[in-house]
Order: C-alpha cells, then structure tokens, then sequence
C-alpha cells in the first residue's frame, strides 16, 4: 500500500530534480564543473526516491487531517536536508548544521542567511538558494490545500465550491497551482528584465518574489536595483505574493464572476490604497517615496527586503509584516482579513453589550457574506498561538545572550518568515555567529511559521486532550 506521506514528499522530491537538474545545466554552460557533481547528486537522488514512489501500487487509504499537518511537518523538516547537500559538498568552510539552517531558511522563505559576502559564492550556489525558495513557496501553497479542512467556510469558498477535498481533486488543484505559480513566476522575470535588471538578477528575483523568499542575488538590493523606474516595477511585481494566487486567473477565466468571490482581495485593495495615501501624506518629508513605496510593499508581502528607511518607521513596518496579505499567497502573517474581521467581531460584542436591544449580524460590509462565532475562535485562537509562540521564541533568544530588543524583533521576523532589514533595523545582523541553540530555536519556529497556526493546535489537542 502506498503511504500518503511518501506520496506527497516524493512528488516534492522530483520538482527538486527539475530545479537540480537546471542548475547542472547552468553549471555546464557557465563551465563551473567543480559544482556540478553535488547537483548531479541531489539529481539522481530525488529522482530516483520520487520515481520509485510514484510506481508503487497506489492504493491510498482516507488520510485524516492530523496525518496530513504531520506530512506538512516532516516536509519542512526533510526537504531542507536534501537542499543543504550542495551547501556542504561545495564549500569548505561549512558545518552540516549551517548548511541546513540555510536551507530551511530558504525552504520556508524567510531569507535568514549566514553567507556575509554572496561575491564569495560561485553563481550555480546563489541560483540554487533561489530556487529553495521558490520550491518552498510552492510547497506552502500546495500544503494550504491540503490543510483546507482546518479553515472556515468562506475561505475555503475563495478557492472551491468543495467543503473538502478528495485525493482526485486535491491533485488537480494542485497542478492547477503548479502551473499559476510558474506562469506568474515567468511574468515577474520577464518584466523585471524588460526594466533592466540584467537576466540572472531577474531571473533570481523572480524566484524570489514569487515564494515571498528573502534571499537576493547580491549583497544589496541597491546594487540589483539602479534607477527610481525599477524601484517602482520591482514594488508592483511584490504585490503578486500579496494578493491571491488565484486573482488573476480568475478574472479572466472565472465564467461567473461573482463580486462575493474577491472579496479579500478588494479588501486588501482598500488596505494597500489607505497604506499609500497614509504614508504618502505624513511620511513623505524627503520627497523619496518610490523607496517608502518599496519597504511598503515588501512588509505586507512579508519579503522583506529594501532600501535603508527611517528607524523611526519601523515599529510601523513590524506591525504590517506581522499583518500579512491574502489567505492564499506565499505571505506569511496573521492575514489582514481575519484580523479585519476579528476586530469587527469584537466591535459589534461590545455594541451588542452596550446596547442590548440592537441586533449586530457578523456579516461582512458591501458583500452578501456572513460569518460564525466557531470562524472568529479560530482567528483568536492563531492570535494566541502566535502570541505565545513569540514570547516563547523572545526568551530562548534572550537566554542565548542577544539582547532583548532584537530578540523581540528577530522572533517576529521568524514566525512570520521575513528576512532581517532595514524594515526592522536588523540588516547588519549576524547568523553565522550565532550558537547552536539559537539556530535551533530559528529553525523550529521558522518552521512553526509556515505552518498554519492551527494546525499547532490540532496536533496539542491530538496529543495532549486524546478524549
């Protein structure tokens, strides 16, 4: 019988041959053939593991949702020991353990990297942090549909008319996804070179875009980016990882449009436009708003990078980033429209409390949209999990001797898989010195981060309230 969980990782394992297999052929082309063998490895390895699965008899049983957070799991915990081997074959200097950290930092696109000078790394290498974002992004995506049950109604609504999914269903989805993702990944490196950013920064931008990733081709981003017009095309191609994946497939293709179905979306469209006039009116001193317009997109995106910006912005900026964008994007955070709508809810208890005659429907405004107590307890119960895991996450770092302020910083960057800069004033830190029980501690809870806080929670009352 094959076991879903082999399933799953083993068709994981064969886009990891694709991406190995791109980068032995740039590594023939540009001749850096001392890099290749580490490829040709991690090729023939995950080609082979993802192949024999995929001939077994398939024979799947139902898969409960506990099994399926625990697949989810063991993929952020698996996958990055197969993208650290290039890591540690090709340079000399590094331990198992950094070549991991880096790897799960790519695989679950947060962007913390122990590298200090990437002019130090061959090409091939810095292709291939690119490409453990993107195949993270694609994972978390795919992982989203796999953990749909755990949602509420209505967005599950913003992806299917199913409550749940079958296997048959769940595996159209999810090509349906795999080729979105590669098509706007395409789009995003076809306008960034169209803009003038040379062919291997766009095409690493793209792949790091697209996953909300953190890793850049270069030691800044003001050595990629050039001139004010690509500051202002790069800022646009963010919101691509900001929105739904599904927004613009669905505005061509969707036969009946109905206004209900984009409802996040133009939700986070008057989101991102009070943003602008916000900033535009009362941060805008020094005429410079292109670069505000940036770190603006970047923090909502949950990407991360920018170019340098006032330290007085960015406790503005952690609260954006700690926000998020849509449900289904790679961007991480609490997302703006269940924080919009916790916060209507919890409104309209204490009118309801104030005024006790008056009759307060949790139903969302300008759309025939209703919601349930049981969704606005998931929402509170993700603030309170992301709440403890961040004091939880402070301390370990605090204890391990960095001080409590960037601690304080550096956890929420890594719950919600942001990478470190100017946005937090973060950008000259340092993780290669870091010890061993603070990368732990990154690990775990970058990990913890990409997966649905939910989901955390399913696994405590699996495990802990069995009755």
């Amino acid at each position: 019988m094959l076991n879903f969980s082999q399933l799953y990782l083993s068709i994981f394992c064969l886009f990891i041959s694709l991406l190995s297999l791109l980068n032995i052929v740039y590594c023939y082309y540009f001749d850096l053939l001392l890099d290749i063998n580490s490829f040709f490895f991690v090729f023939i390895f995950t080609l082979f593991f993802g192949t024999i699965i995929l001939f077994k008899k398939k024979n799947l049983k139902k898969t409960s949702i506990f099994e399926k957070i625990i697949t989810v799991i063991v993929g952020y915990i698996v996958m990055p020991i197969i993208l650290a081997i290039p890591y540690f074959l090709v340079l000399n200097n590094i331990s198992i353990f950094d070549a991991y950290f880096e790897s799960v930092s790519g695989f679950t696109s947060t962007g913390f990297t122990i590298f200090e000078n990437l002019k130090q790394l061959d090409q091939s290498l810095i292709l291939w942090r690119s490409s453990t974002q993107w195949i993270g992004g694609l994972y978390f995506l795919i992982s989203l549909i796999l953990l749909i049950d755990i949602f509420d109604l209505n967005l599950k609504k913003s992806l299917t008319n199913f409550i749940s999914f079958n296997t048959s269903e769940t595996l159209k989805q999810s090509l349906k996804i795999s080729i979105i993702y590669l098509f706007l990944t395409t789009l995003i490196f076809v306008i960034l070179n169209i803009s003038g950013v040379r062919i291997f920064d766009s095409f690493n931008l793209s792949l790091t875009i697209i996953s909300s990733g953190g890793f850049l081709p270069d030691n800044s981003l003001d050595l990629i980016i050039t001139s004010k017009i690509q500051e202002i095309i790069l800022s646009f191609t963010m919101l691509v990882s900001f929105f739904s994946l599904f927004l613009i497939y669905n505005l061509f293709f969707f036969k009946r449009i109905n206004i209900d179905f984009f409802s996040e979306d133009l939700y986070l469209f008057f989101y991102l436009l009070f943003l602008i006039i916000f900033f535009f009116i009362f941060f805008n001193s020094n005429g410079d708003f292109p670069s505000l317009f940036l770190a603006i997109c970047s923090s909502i995106s949950n990407i991360g990078f920018s170019f340098d910006i006032p330290k007085n912005l960015n406790f503005i900026f952690l609260i954006l980033i700690i926000i998020g964008g849509s449900f289904f994007s790679t961007s991480s955070g609490l997302r703006f429209y269940k924080i919009f709508l916790l916060l209507k809810f919890s409104l309209n208890e204490l009118a309801s409390h104030a005024k006790p005659k008056n009759v307060y429907i949790n139903k969302l405004s300008f759309f025939n949209i209703s919601f349930q107590a049981s969704d606005f307890q998931k929402y509170f119960l993700s603030v309170i999990i992301f709440i403890m895991s961040l004091s939880l996450l402070s301390l370990f770092l605090t204890i391990s001797g960095i001080e409590s302020e960037t601690s304080f910083k550096l956890s929420i960057l890594t719950l919600m898989n942001t990478v470190n800069s100017s946005l937090s004033d973060l950008q000259n830190f340092n993780f290669y010195d870091l010890n061993n029980f603070s990368k732990c501690s990154l690990i775990l809870f970058m990990i913890i981060g990409r997966v649905e806080l939910l989901s955390i929670l399913i696994i405590s009352k699996k495990f802990f309230f069995k009755s």
